[in-house]
């Protein structure tokens, strides 16, 4: 087993990250050979920046080869960008924040410990827009069981006053069903609470598809345009160019 290294604790910013990382594609695991945890996610080639944005933003944990590519294999048909960390004891602390019997483990103790930032995080990994004009959300908890799904789906209303519902999805794998919990945001109005929470930390580009809403009625389009202007770090013709594209796949908004 190798030996501990000195203990350097994780900047807000890079615990803000890890915390809403792990909730969606990434993973906190400590192998038998070594004496404390490792950090890692994995992006599709889509999401190349939003995966080179997250090694960036958590250059105080990374080594000299931290930023890898996958080939396509059976599982994907394309490759796949990786981040994997050093293995540090401020990894290990946050490993026993979130897990329990090596099991990732859903507390209050760990949600009360996110932010604004990790909930961002969170939504780029695994929220989607849905529905007529994207004005519906889910966060796509599949991984979690129904207990978990409800705890996370109280925090967001008691901590970020964001109400949600929680309700089964089924899935066929093997021939056989299996049920899935998720948190849906069914109301427009709590998404937008939700979004304009998160939309000063939309990372990249890419991005901001899962935050522009479409609407038919132009005053209420350039009114969701303005408020993304106003609270995202992005200018108005980026924001364009990604509400195109969005409008273009959608086509009662052609």
């Amino acid at each position: 087993m190798q030996r501990d290294t000195k203990y350097v604790p994780l900047s807000d910013q890079a615990k803000a990250v890890i915390l809403g990382t792990i909730l969606g594609d990434g993973s906190l695991k400590i192998n038998v050979a070594y004496a404390n945890a490792g950090f890692q996610v994995r992006h599709s080639e889509t999401q190349k920046d939003y995966l080179l944005w997250k090694a960036e933003t958590l250059r105080e944990i990374a080594g000299e080869k931290s930023v890898s590519v996958q080939k396509a294999d059976g599982y994907s048909k394309s490759r796949k960008w990786r981040f994997s960390s050093k293995r540090l004891p401020a990894l290990t602390e946050l490993y026993r924040l979130t897990h329990k019997n090596n099991k990732l483990r859903i507390s209050r103790k760990w949600l009360n410990q996110m932010t604004s930032l990790s909930l961002a995080v969170w939504w780029c990994d695994d929220g989607s827009l849905i529905g007529g004009g994207s004005r519906k959300g889910v966060f796509c908890t599949d991984g979690f069981d129904k207990a978990s799904v409800k705890l996370l789906a109280r925090y967001l209303e008691v901590v970020w006053n964001v109400r949600t519902v929680v309700a089964p999805v089924g899935r066929k794998r093997g021939g056989t069903q299996a049920q899935y919990w998720r948190i849906w945001i069914r109301s427009q109005e709590e998404l937008k609470k939700f979004l304009r929470i998160i939309l000063p930390h939309i990372p990249v580009q890419s991005m901001l598809r899962k935050v522009i809403l479409l609407y038919k009625d132009s005053q209420f389009q350039q009114r969701w345009i303005s408020e993304i202007v106003h609270l995202s770090r992005f200018p108005r013709q980026v924001i364009m160019v990604e509400y195109e594209r969005k409008k273009a796949r959608w086509n009662c908004y052609r």
